[in-house]
């Protein structure tokens, strides 16, 4: 997170269902550094509606909301207002919740158990252009790809102009590696690694590891075993 993001103050819209909910998060966000609450709605309709009257830099989204649920707004938010940032805060943390959410575009997702601290940095983790996940989450994720036992699908031709190395980093990070295992797993420094990172993003127009992973499974380049 860069000091320009800390220092900005967010403008927030908060999505929530339950009122009690939805008036406490308000509340707290209220009480924190950085955060200044721009609307507040009840469903996603209302909320896709909120974010082209207000424009906010990041929307707190349920996921189960009647009429438009926290899934379609997120889509919705970030295809007709590309600006404006999705971070999903629910009670909900199974893979039925967790990866749609992250397919519709979220570059965050915390659960409701999320202290003050940890709300304020992941909206400004995904204001600096960062992904916004929980601890938890993250972990999820990887044993996740560790579950399905994800291998390359070996495409004809990397996309988007990647280089053979480009290609083997980013499979490497769908498989869950950190900078130094992929470092170790490929016989170079993490500095090199990090260029390698620092380029595939630049070509793919990719801004973190959550929507890599995306990447390679939208684009055939990883896909679960055969059995």
């Amino acid at each position: 997170m860069t000091d320009e993001a800390e220092r900005k103050t967010a403008r927030v819209v908060v999505a929530d269902d339950q009122t009690v909910v939805r008036e406490g998060i308000v509340m707290l966000l209220g009480l924190l550094p950085g955060i200044e609450v721009v609307g507040a709605a009840g469903d996603g309709e209302e909320a896709v509606r909120l974010v082209a009257e207000v424009a906010p830099d990041v929307v707190l989204m349920d996921l189960r909301m009647p009429r438009c649920d926290g899934v379609e707004a997120t889509r919705r938010i970030r295809a007709e207002h590309p600006g404006t940032q999705v971070v999903v805060l629910t009670t909900y943390a199974d893979d039925e919740s967790l990866f749609p959410a992250l397919a519709a575009g979220a570059r965050g997702y915390l659960t409701k158990d999320a202290g003050a601290e940890e709300i304020v940095r992941a909206v400004h983790s995904v204001l600096s252009g960062d992904a916004g996940l929980a601890p938890s989450i993250q972990r999820r994720l990887l044993e996740r790809l560790t579950e399905t036992g994800v291998r390359p699908a070996a495409p004809p031709e990397a996309p988007d102009g990647l280089t053979v190395r480009e290609t083997e980093v980013l499979l490497l990070i769908a498989e869950g590696l950190s900078n130094q295992e992929i470092g170790r797993r490929l016989h170079v420094s993490t500095a090199t690694v990090k260029t390698h990172i620092n380029n595939l993003f630049a070509k793919t127009g990719l801004k973190d590891r959550a929507q890599a992973v995306r990447y390679a499974y939208g684009k055939g380049l990883v896909r679960p075993p055969t059995r």
